[in-house]
């Protein structure tokens, strides 16, 4: 399937819609200005989201709100934090990476690949590429695998990359894990400095960027559920055409792909998609 351009998004998006100029506009201008195409997202609930950002500073309008954005970069930084949704946890479901630990690993690892290419996308404040450095470490496989870990937001990112938490955040960690990869200091928890550098951070636009190929592992968790069909189904095409055959898509637990075998995935574990092997 042919990926649209951001125009063709906008017009589709206007046809549809073509209730409110004024937010119309808003979506031309971020998309022309930074590439990010909120025509993506789900109309509703990014609107309604924004719409109480907007208001919260006093702006009438998207257009005003815009040329706000435009001119104070900490306002524009709230944007994307609103947009993207920074609600992360480590071992969030703690039973789906129990399945990962005891059950996708040993069947990736099984295949006798060199080093185990992992990938966290959507990776947020850096909770969830955190968690898989920990299961990989305690399965002593970290010092053959990379991991990869990309968001939109910069923000996040770099608090990702400071490696520093708030004790809720850590509430699912298994306790003898949680104290042999955090250390205490006040009212945060700092993640171990020697698995912080088996990470690579790197930002990135799941819609418009390129994938990188030859992945055991992806991991995109509760991100899904805030795009259009349209994106979710080029998404997966996308996270298809970047695995090995036999590489899994470890997905969240509200978004369950109800025909896998168009992406050339089948079922492995409720929520994990593996690629058809030929």
């Amino acid at each position: 399937m042919e990926l649209r351009t951001s125009g063709d998004r906008e017009g589709k998006m206007t046809e549809t819609s073509g209730l409110d100029q004024d937010y119309i506009g808003f979506i031309r201008n971020v998309a022309r200005s930074t590439g990010i195409n909120l025509a993506d997202y789900k109309e509703t609930q990014m609107k309604r989201r924004l719409t109480t950002l907007r208001l919260k500073y006093g702006f009438n309008t998207f257009a005003s709100f815009y040329d706000g954005m435009v001119k104070d970069k900490q306002l524009f930084q709230e944007f994307l934090d609103r947009m993207t949704i920074n609600v992360s946890e480590f071992w969030r479901n703690p039973n789906r990476w129990e399945v990962l630990r005891k059950v996708i690993l040993p069947e990736l690892k099984g295949y006798g690949h060199a080093r185990l290419r992992v990938w966290s996308a959507a990776c947020s404040t850096g909770e969830e590429p955190y968690t898989l450095a920990m299961i990989l470490s305690e399965e002593k496989l970290l010092g053959n695998s990379s991991i990869l870990a990309t968001d939109l937001d910069e923000g996040a990112l770099d608090k990702a990359r400071q490696g520093l938490y708030l004790e809720r955040s850590l509430k699912d960690v298994p306790k003898d894990i949680a104290s042999r990869y955090f250390t205490e200091e006040g009212p945060m928890f700092r993640f171990s400095e020697k698995l912080k550098k088996e990470v690579r951070f790197q930002k990135q636009n799941l819609l418009t960027d390129h994938f990188e190929t030859g992945l055991d592992l992806i991991v995109c968790r509760n991100v899904m559920i805030y795009f259009t069909e349209e994106a979710k189904h080029q998404l997966y095409q996308k996270f298809a055409a970047s695995l090995r055959p036999g590489g899994v898509l470890f997905v969240g637990s509200t978004e369950q792909i109800f025909n896998p075998g168009q992406y050339g995935l089948e079922a492995a574990e409720t929520f994990f998609y593996r690629k058809i092997r030929s």
